[in-house]
């Protein structure tokens, strides 16, 4: 696996190696040894998997406080543009961003540690998304920023009245009201 450390200290991207024949392709997506001597030690404990469609925006979430989590993710069916926002307060890179495409041609991977906001753009027809996370997932803990706040300012690459979410997601807080990590 080839790993690429982003702008954003923590985050990095991930292109397996991936063996193509005939009759198709293999590819390791996680290997514990490798991961650690290049990214360091997370303990995933969960495996989720989502399914959307074209227009379809979740986030940006976040868990607070000591419910943060840290995650793999990865789409096996379609194309996203996923995004992790810096909440380290203590960060060089606090308040910015990083996207990347992930597909399931290009098989790339995306490490978000934890105190990062996160979320996902769908932009094929469907998007099978699947990740890891290090932290059980907790309701009272849970966060959003909203999309389009004009402090981040990310360049989602849809207009915006094909964007589909969540109620929820539609309440999201500025970043600027976002809780943040010391």
């Amino acid at each position: 696996m080839n790993y690429i450390q982003t702008e954003i200290d923590g985050v990095w991207v991930i292109e397996p190696k991936v063996h193509t024949d005939d009759r198709g392709y293999f590819m390791e997506a996680f290997k514990k040894e490798e991961f650690e001597k290049n990214i360091g030690s997370v303990d995933f404990i969960q495996d989720n998997e989502s399914k959307s469609g074209f227009g379809v925006l979740r986030g940006l979430h976040y868990q607070k406080g000591e419910c943060s989590q840290a995650k793999l993710v990865r789409v096996i069916k379609g194309k996203v543009l996923d995004v992790a926002v810096d909440l380290r307060q203590s960060s060089p890179t606090f308040g910015k961003h990083v996207s990347v495409e992930l597909s399931e041609e290009n098989k790339r991977q995306f490490f978000i540690p934890r105190g990062f906001a996160h979320g996902f753009l769908v932009m094929s027809e469907e998007a099978i998304f699947i990740y890891k996370v290090d932290n059980a997932y907790a309701p009272e803990s849970e966060a959003s920023i909203i999309y389009n706040d004009k402090d981040i300012n990310i360049s989602w690459p849809i207009a915006e009245e094909q964007i589909i979410m969540s109620a929820k997601d539609k309440e999201a807080v500025c970043f600027k009201d976002a809780v943040v990590y010391k």
